[in-house]
């Protein structure tokens, strides 16, 4: 089951509220746990609940490492700037490593069409060369299904029309058979010498 995005405001029940404390408290403090030992980084957190009461974790002392924290502060000259230092380091890292991959992208197409093999070597020859027998490779099978579904489906409309014809043939001959019957046949009897020919 998927659950609905929560809305970002104050929870107005206080009941409901103490319940969502308790389960994201003990989400970020698990967290902050599995940080400090998968990555080896120094992690302290200090939580006060609306009603006052502390809950903090640390890997090492937690007072070193807010000794440590102002330190680095007083060097930058304020609490809010390595913050703002990381985000302009995170955005310039992330633009950069997008134009590499829309580098690497418009060299590879550009190969895959044939441009710009002097600079390749030979591993990097295989390599387009395999890309292209692999898309070949897809381009027949998905060609192949097509051809496939295409007969299949003449077959089902000529099978269909088959049907159809036979039922119009025998509506046909149904109704060929009531006219014949229904067609009332003369004929005359004469009995004697044919009459003579009149010569002129």
């Amino acid at each position: 089951m998927v659950r609905g995005k929560t809305e970002m405001k104050r929870i107005e029940n206080a009941t409901s509220r103490q319940v969502t404390f308790s389960k994201r408290r003990s989400g970020l403090l698990k967290k902050a746990f599995e940080l400090s030992v998968l990555c080896d980084a120094e992690v302290a957190l200090i939580v006060f609940s609306p009603r006052g009461k502390l809950y903090e974790f640390s890997n090492s002392s937690i007072d070193k490492t807010i000794e440590r924290y102002q330190r680095n502060a007083k060097k930058l000259g304020s609490g809010q700037k390595p913050t703002q230092d990381n985000l302009q380091h995170l955005e310039e890292a992330a633009n950069s490593t997008i134009l590499e991959k829309i580098k690497f992208l418009e060299a590879s197409k550009r190969r895959l069409l044939g441009d710009d093999l002097e600079s390749c070597s030979i591993d990097e020859l295989q390599e387009v060369e395999n890309q292209l027998e692999k898309s070949l490779s897809n381009i027949r099978a998905r060609k192949t299904q097509l051809f496939k579904e295409t007969i299949r489906r003449l077959k089902e409309e000529e099978k269909i029309l088959t049907e159809e014809n036979a039922k119009l043939r025998e509506k046909v001959d149904g109704k060929q058979s009531t006219q014949k019957e229904n067609v009332e046949v003369e004929t005359e009897l004469f009995i004697g010498l044919p009459e003579p020919r009149t010569t002129r």
